[in-house]
């Protein structure tokens, strides 16, 4: 159902995690090269799940209560990535390898919160739902 806001974050989350994070550099190394997400496996694998598990929850708009677990899923498959990258920045010494960060590592952070934002839509329209089977 496309006039549901959760719909709408949902589909920008897919977006996010889909499309600009293999377009969006991660990271610049020192020689100025960019790292993007498909030069590695890992991350081209995580993405990819969180893309299908977003679209998929779009799909399953008559199961609330399934969108609502596949976007916690997709919550913690985000926080797995960010960790990725933190560890990732974090186990370097100095300037060996990664020079410069790039947008790309936030993507992470911006699909959690549009993810967020729908499961609170999806909890609202839940309760909606509930009073009204209350009052029949």
């Amino acid at each position: 159902m496309i006039q549901r806001i959760q719909t709408v974050y949902l589909f920008l989350a897919f977006v996010c995690s889909g499309v600009l994070s293999f377009v969006l550099p991660l990271w610049e190394d020192m020689q100025g090269k960019d790292f993007y997400a498909r030069q590695d496996i890992a991350y081209s694998a995580i993405f990819g799940l969180c893309t299908t598990l977003a679209l998929v929850s779009i799909v399953s708009f008559k199961k609330r209560q399934n969108q609502f677990v596949m976007n916690r899923l997709n919550i913690i498959l985000n926080f797995i990535l960010l960790g990725l990258f933190v560890y990732r920045l974090l186990s370097l010494s100095g300037e060996t390898t990664v020079s410069e960060k790039g947008i790309g590592m936030f993507l992470p952070v911006i699909s959690i919160v549009l993810l967020v934002l729908a499961n609170k839509a999806i909890k609202k329209d839940e309760d909606l739902v509930k009073s009204v089977d209350r009052l029949r």
